[in-house]
């Protein structure tokens, strides 16, 4: 039987040097990089990272704003970053991530507790910025 769930399949991040955008994504982040190998070699236009089984974060360099020319004023979207995206991960996870973030001295906002999501209350949350300046808050339920 076929799923046709509505799901969240990627989503589009325009980065200054994808490669460095990859590697923070894998080290600090924890995120399994995908079709990076292909990028370098000069094979794909853009390297991704996996969120899970069924959603990636793509890795679009800036320099490709001028070939968004499917819908008038795509290019303009470059440089206007989305307010945040958020990260939903198991208890231990979460903490992981926090851990590498503070290990690798990434600037982190003070924990909040409750706020609501996809989910309800979600029990912590906080934020973080990538290299890029996107916005990701990190958040886990009980």
């Amino acid at each position: 039987m076929t799923d046709h769930t509505t799901r969240l399949d990627h989503v589009v991040l325009w980065v200054r040097d994808p490669v460095a955008a990859a590697d923070f994504y894998e080290k600090a982040v924890g995120m399994e990089t995908v079709r990076l190998t292909e990028f370098a070699a000069g094979q794909v236009p853009f390297p991704s990272v996996r969120v899970n089984d069924e959603t990636i974060i793509d890795l679009m360099p800036r320099t490709f704003a001028e070939r968004m020319t499917m819908l008038p004023g795509a290019a303009d979207s470059a440089g206007h970053p989305v307010n945040h995206v958020c990260l939903s991960l198991p208890r231990g996870d979460f903490d992981a991530l926090l851990s590498r973030l503070e290990q690798r001295s990434v600037p982190v906002s003070d924990l909040s507790y409750d706020s609501f999501g996809a989910r309800g209350k979600a029990t912590r949350s906080f934020y973080f910025r990538d290299p890029d300046g996107n916005v990701f808050e990190a958040r886990h339920y009980d």
